[in-house]
C-alpha cells in the first residue's frame, strides 16, 4: 500500500474540517451545549433518573378509601384480631380511654347503661370533625361481628352518589311509650351492623332529647335519623343480606369461630 503523504497545507485543511464538524455537533446538541460556560452560565444538570411509576390504586381500593368503620370497643376487645382482618385499615375504634388504637374517644364508662351516650358521642364526631367530611360511607359494627368485603363493595357501588340518606341494616321497631313521636315505633337498624352514607350523617339530629336515663343505643341512632332526616319518607331504608354478615359466630366451610367468646354485653 502506498503511504499517504500529507503536505503541511493539507494537514491544516484536514484539521480545520474536523474542527468544524465537532463544533457543529456540540452546538446543535441541547443536552451537551456547554458554550455558556465561557459566559459564566451554569453547566446544565444531567436529566434526573426516571422514577418507577407510582402504584396505581385499584377500583376497589379507591372505593374503600371512602369508607370508615365505626367500631365501639371496650377493654375486652381483641384489636389485634380486627387489625388483621380486611377492614383493619378502615377501622375507627370508639374508645372509653386514650390509646394507640383509638380514633374516637368518648370518655364514658363502657357499660351497657351508657351505650346510648357513646352513640351520641361518635355520631357528633363523624358529623362535625373535618377528617370525616369527605367520607362517603360509614359502618357501625359490633366487636362480635364480621362482614364480607365483596358485599360491602357492592353496597357502596349501588349507593354511591345518592342524594338521599341511605340506611342499610336489618331494621326493626320496638315500643317506647315514654317517648311518643321520638323513639316509640321508630324504624332503626340492628346494632351488629348498620351502614349509612354521608348524606344521612349530615342530617342526624345529634341533639335529640328523650325521656329516661338509658335507652337502646341503636334505637337512639334511629331516633336521630327519624328526627333529623325527614322521617321514614325522607330516608332510603335497605335490607341487609344476613348471609354476608356474621354475628357472634363465624361458620363457613371448615371454619367455626366464636366472635363473642367473652359475654361482655
Amino acid at each position: 500500500m502506498v503511504a499517504l503523504l500529507l503536505s503541511r497545507p493539507r494537514v491544516l485543511v484536514l484539521l480545520l474540517a474536523l474542527g468544524i464538524i465537532a463544533t457543529s455537533l456540540i452546538v446543535t446538541s441541547d443536552h451537551h451545549n456547554y458554550w455558556g460556560v465561557f459566559d459564566g452560565a451554569q453547566v446544565p444538570e444531567p436529566p434526573a433518573r426516571p422514577e418507577w411509576p407510582a402504584q396505581m390504586m385499584s377500583e376497589d381500593e379507591i372505593m374503600l378509601s371512602k369508607l370508615v368503620i365505626v367500631f365501639p370497643v371496650n377493654e375486652n376487645t381483641d384489636m389485634q384480631f380486627y387489625r388483621n382482618t380486611w377492614f383493619g385499615e378502615y377501622l375507627h375504634p370508639v374508645c372509653d380511654f386514650d390509646g394507640p388504637d383509638c380514633k374516637i374517644v368518648c370518655n364514658q364508662a363502657s357499660t351497657y347503661r351508657t351505650l346510648d351516650k357513646k352513640t351520641f358521642c361518635f355520631s357528633r364526631q363523624i358529623k362535625e370533625r373535618e377528617e370525616y367530611k369527605q367520607t362517603e360511607f360509614f359502618i357501625k359494627l359490633d366487636d362480635d361481628s364480621f362482614i364480607d368485603k365483596g358485599y360491602i363493595l357492592q353496597l357502596m357501588r349501588n349507593n354511591t352518589g345518592s342524594d338521599k340518606p341511605v340506611y342499610i341494616s336489618d331494621h326493626t321497631r320496638i315500643h317506647d311509650r315514654a317517648n311518643p313521636g321520638v323513639l316509640d315505633e321508630v324504624l332503626y337498624g340492628n346494632g351488629k351492623f348498620y351502614m349509612f352514607n354521608r348524606v344521612l350523617v349530615n342530617c342526624l339530629d345529634t341533639d335529640l332529647k328523650y325521656n329516661g336515663r338509658r335507652r337502646n343505643e341503636d334505637l337512639v341512632f334511629g331516633g336521630m335519623v327519624n328526627s333529623g332526616c325527614g322521617g321514614e319518607k325522607g330516608v332510603m331504608f335497605i335490607q341487609e343480606n344476613d348471609d354476608k354478615i356474621w354475628h357472634k359466630v363465624y361458620h363457613n366451610k371448615n371454619k367455626y369461630i366464636e366472635l363473642g367468646y367473652i359475654k361482655n354485653h
